[in-house]
């Protein structure tokens, strides 16, 4: 019978996990842009709030190694590759061509990728720091 409760909460665990990877992942694609902004209805694009919920599924992927089972160490590395890409396309192009209200974060954004683009190996730096092995 422990065997039947301990499946059963892996599992609810497991959804658990995959839920709040989805959650991160849903974040970090609003502000790139792909999912628009509930409140205003329109594509925002803003790379630092992107990238902060990237690394956080990323510090997920490195506090969690060898405590995955396969598929949950599939999604995860999926849901970084998709959302990786998607920052790098967003930093190459910032604008969405169909978002009226993204004209001041166009006008902003090639401050906001500089700023990015100079701390993001400090910022790495600090991240691998941080929570590496």
């Amino acid at each position: 019978m422990p065997e039947i409760q301990s499946a059963t909460q892996s599992g609810e665990m497991t959804q658990r996990f995959i839920e709040l990877v989805m959650m991160q992942a849903q974040q970090a694609a609003m502000f790139l842009g792909h999912v628009p902004n509930p409140q205003t209805g329109q594509p925002e694009v803003n790379l630092d709030f992107a990238r902060m919920f990237i690394d956080q599924i990323e510090m997920l992927q490195e506090k969690t190694r060898g405590n995955l089972s396969a598929d949950e160490v599939q999604m995860l590395t999926n849901v970084l590759s998709d959302l990786r890409l998607a920052y790098l396309q967003a930093s190459k192009n910032p604008a969405p061509a169909s978002s009226q209200s993204a004209a001041p974060v166009v006008e902003a954004a090639p401050e906001q990728a500089a700023v990015a683009a100079e701390s993001e190996p400090e910022s790495r730096k600090r991240f691998s720091k941080s929570y590496g092995s």
